[in-house]
């Protein structure tokens, strides 16, 4: 077993390894490949690989937090190994990697996802459940109708846009998104890596809301295939109450379904009882939980 830092060329067996550990998350082959050969912005991102026999076993990314005011704050990604190499000591070395990447960033307090059977080995390291994050899925051939939007508002793809409105409208939603740390720090690069410039995403299916010209809500789409991502569907807080992320969300759905998608997953935090019943209307289904965990690194 040998552990190193991902290659670009590793995309395909990172992809592979993710899909069988993760299956409801999207993230496609050229996405992942460009994560790794241009990464995020300021915010001093790696990602290691565990090795058997020239195969991609084992992944984590680790980087700070450039999305949070909290200070020395980082982030653990995904550390994930084949279920048939666990017990022997891969995602410890992984995550020993990771940790030793981010203590020299001046890192305090981490970060990372667990699932529920990976819960005893995130404590065994430090690491306590902090939230739950509910993931589910829907068949794009069950969304329901669109309905007919109110007067006065109008359904638009962003492929048109303008990217800092979007980016105003993304962060004003995002302010006060329940979590461990408050999402109130981020740079237009850093969102613009994240969102506009990502490989996945549709900007055909990714919907916004306007009302008065402006950008009141909206519901973002990243594909791979016949598989989507509803990354983030948000509404200005002085729009809530009216329906208009349900009405986003919706037309997304429409839009990718006619562009050849066939099955949608989002997550969402345990306390986001808005989003959870959007979801439920949809008819989202739950087909996974994880836990974010917390550890203080010494």
């Amino acid at each position: 077993m040998r552990i190193r830092t991902a290659r670009p060329d590793d995309a395909p067996g990172v992809v592979a390894l993710r899909t069988l550990v993760y299956p409801y998350l999207v993230r496609g082959v050229e996405s992942t490949r460009k994560m790794i050969a241009e990464p995020p912005p300021e915010e001093g991102w790696t990602a290691f690989v565990a090795e058997v026999d020239a195969q991609v076993v084992g992944w984590v990314s680790a980087q700070r937090a450039g999305w949070t005011s909290t200070p020395d704050f980082g982030e653990l990604n995904l550390l994930h190994v084949h279920p048939e190499h666990r017990r022997r000591g891969v995602g410890t070395a992984l995550l020993t990697a990771a940790t030793d990447h981010l203590r020299p960033l001046g890192i305090r307090r981490v970060r990372g996802t667990a699932l529920p059977d990976g819960l005893p080995f995130a404590r065994r390291h430090g690491y306590e459940p902090s939230r739950e994050l509910r993931y589910s899925a829907l068949d794009l051939d069950r969304v329901p109708a669109l309905p007919e939007p109110p007067p006065g508002v109008r359904l638009l793809p962003i492929a048109d846009l303008d990217p800092h409105l979007l980016y105003t409208a993304d962060i004003a939603s995002a302010a006060d998104e329940p979590g461990d740390v408050p999402v109130d720090a981020i740079s237009y690069e850093s969102w613009r890596y994240d969102v506009w410039d990502n490989v996945g995403l549709d900007k055909t299916a990714s919907t916004v809301v306007e009302i008065d010209g402006g950008i009141v809500a909206f519901s973002l789409v990243k594909r791979d295939g016949g598989r989507m991502w509803s990354d983030f569907t948000g509404t200005i807080a002085a729009y809530r109450g009216r329906g208009l992320a349900r009405l986003a969300k919706t037309a997304a759905l429409h839009r990718a379904a006619a562009n050849g998608v066939r099955v949608a997953y989002t997550s969402n935090d345990e306390a986001n009882a808005p989003m959870l019943a959007i979801n439920a209307r949809l008819g989202y289904r739950p087909v996974a939980s994880q836990w974010t965990c917390l550890a203080e690194l010494a």
